[in-house]
């Protein structure tokens, strides 16, 4: 009994399911209509950019929803193929594939097994804490740079010519040089399609302010899509623009995804172990922040570690389902919150949708320009080009900026995975560097008050026997050995000081070389005629102060304020 409960605690269907209502399903049922609607061209366009073909996007649609609706813990978050996952399995199976286009379709297939994997391990270990390894601006500089690199690969079938690149500029000097190839045909199917996308984007702000409700205000908004689908497929069959070198999707097969394991052999799966960590790493947490900021909404909670195991799930399955990596989608999942989705039922209803398509409507997309899916990927992803926040970053933080403009440079100029670690890095250097320096700060008191403050800030009063510092970070082997130094020398330097008091307000953390070096700092001071005292120090850094030699050998006393500690020095020569 106690090991079925704790099966369930990983189901949390069973939660939702056992108090499932009338309203919830009218909720859930309108709001899947509509997510599948918009997630055929999305599914489509998605696999065009991954490399994959198209039906491998409709896959990536169906059992991922089914399998995350039963083991998420987000009641609105729509998981599904989107673009910068897409972009990483593009890349990654690019670089294992060599130009094998049967390889590719295996690596691209493994990697998302794969990378389900390693977020059901993560969710094993409770590693969900690992995404705070990325900092604002290293998403922000990491997000853009694939953003434009997303954008810059769908160009060539905008303009109809041939390009390639390992990376930005590679990509670049090929567009530039088949620039004068353009096939006009396509270059006006790609406008109308553009014009398609753009015109109910347009329509979203004004229409919200109609008596329309929410959801088909939120919907027309995003509908771009299915009209630029339908106007554009109308036209190519209508003028039989595939005669005239227009380039479509052509023949999908029809039916549901058959299981089946990606033929790899071991050098391969070896090599595919770093994107697909990249692609776990990246999808939870575009994934985990989107769930995050809806659940809030509601008043609604999400479990990070329940969350690593659902979004591997649903990578297992789109693997075992011959497709690529999946995550959670910013756009559907917008647009299923506004229609009223009130349960995970909304992704299970919305995966049944798709394979619905799959088996009986596949035909209808034969004629769809592949045109149409570039601009559907380029639209959707400009919006994330961020560059501005380049200049913010630059006069608030430049090591932030600094961080930002190196991961986005190392996406554009080398390839996403190396972008991605060479921002994780650069940003983990930076926080090292800033807190092996922490801000040190002489104090005096406030006249007046029992408050004290920066000497070179404040009009405060200070004692010529008392040294007060305030040492603005926690303390551990980088930043030490630095601070001891630092406090001996201002101390030696005034012949007067005859007490030091560190103020230990902002110290929320000591580890065993701060604590020898606050040992070493005391026998010196001792020695040397000048006692160290210690003021407001946290209850769990006491706890840790009183498990060494520290506060039985120190020269002073430990006050629980530093107003107390002055006023019982000062007047002790």
């Amino acid at each position: 009994m106690a090991r079925a409960r704790q099966l369930l605690r990983w189901l949390p269907a069973s939660d939702w399911l056992a108090r499932y209502t009338r309203q919830d399903a009218a909720g859930d049922g309108l709001a899947a209509i509509i997510v599948t609607i918009l997630l055929v061209p999305q599914g489509l366009a998605y696999a065009l950019l991954a490399g994959m073909p198209p039906e491998t996007g409709l896959y990536a649609s169906m059992l991922p929803l089914v399998i995350y609706g039963l083991f998420g813990t987000s009641n609105t978050l729509s998981v599904g193929p989107a673009a910068l996952t897409s972009l990483i399995t593009a890349s990654a199976a690019g670089t294992i594939a060599n130009g094998d286009p049967t390889l590719f379709i295996q690596a691209a297939i493994g990697m998302g097994l794969l990378s389900g994997l390693f977020l059901i391990l993560m969710a094993a270990l409770r590693l969900g804490w690992l995404t705070n390894l990325l900092s604002h601006p290293v998403i922000i500089g990491f997000v853009s740079g694939c953003a434009i690199l997303i954008a810059g690969s769908q160009l060539k079938h905008l303009l109809g010519i041939t390009a390639s690149g390992d990376n930005a500029l590679q990509l670049a000097c090929s567009l530039v040089e088949h620039l004068g190839s353009t096939h006009g045909l396509t270059l006006v199917i790609s406008l109308v399609a553009i014009v398609c996308l753009l015109i109910p984007k347009k329509l979203a702000g004004p229409l919200k302010r109609t008596a329309l409700p929410n959801w088909l205000a939120a919907f027309i908004g995003k509908s771009g899509p299915i009209v630029a689908v339908l106007v554009t497929t109308l036209l190519s069959l209508g003028l039989s623009l595939e005669q005239r070198g227009l380039a479509i999707v052509g023949a999908i097969p029809q039916g549901l995804p058959q299981p089946t394991l990606p033929s790899l052999d071991s050098s391969h799966w070896q090599l595919l172990i770093t994107p697909a960590l990249l692609l776990a790493f990246i999808g939870f947490v575009e994934s985990i922040s989107l769930a995050q900021a809806l659940a809030a909404k509601r008043r609604e909670r999400i479990s990070p570690n329940r969350e690593l195991f659902g979004l591997g799930l649903a990578n297992v399955a789109s693997g075992l389902s011959g497709s690529f990596a999946v995550t959670g989608s910013f756009s559907r999942t917008t647009v299923s919150y506004e229609a009223g989705a009130r349960t995970p039922m909304t992704g299970l209803l919305a995966g049944i949708g798709i394979a619905l398509v799959a088996l009986f409507f596949t035909g209808g997309f034969y004629a769809l320009p592949l045109a149409t899916l570039a601009a559907i990927i380029v639209v959707g992803i400009l919006p994330l080009i961020e560059l501005g926040e380049l200049r913010h970053l630059w006069q608030y933080s430049r090591p932030d900026c600094l961080a930002m403009a190196v991961t986005l440079l190392g996406v554009l100029l080398i390839n996403v995975q190396s972008g991605l670690l060479i921002g994780i890095a650069l940003s983990v250097a930076l926080f090292l560097w800033r807190t092996s320096q922490p801000h040190v700060a002489e104090v005096g008191q406030v006249p007046g008050t029992q408050h004290f403050r920066n000497v070179d800030r404040h009009e405060v009063e200070v004692a010529a026997t008392i040294l007060s510092i305030r040492v603005d970070e926690s303390l551990w082997f980088g930043n030490a050995r630095p601070l001891e130094d630092l406090l001996y020398d201002r101390a030696m330097a005034r012949p007067a000081v005859r007490h030091v008091v560190l103020m230990c307000s902002a110290i929320n953390h000591l580890d065993a070389s701060a604590v020898e070096s606050l040992e070493s700092l005391n026998a010196r001071l001792d020695a040397a005629g000048v006692q160290l005292h210690l003021s407001e120090v946290k209850g769990p850094v006491m706890d840790r102060l009183n498990r060494t030699e520290l506060i039985s050998q120190l020269s002073g006393q430990v006050f629980l304020s530093h107003y107390q500690a002055m006023q019982a020095l000062k007047d002790n020569r």
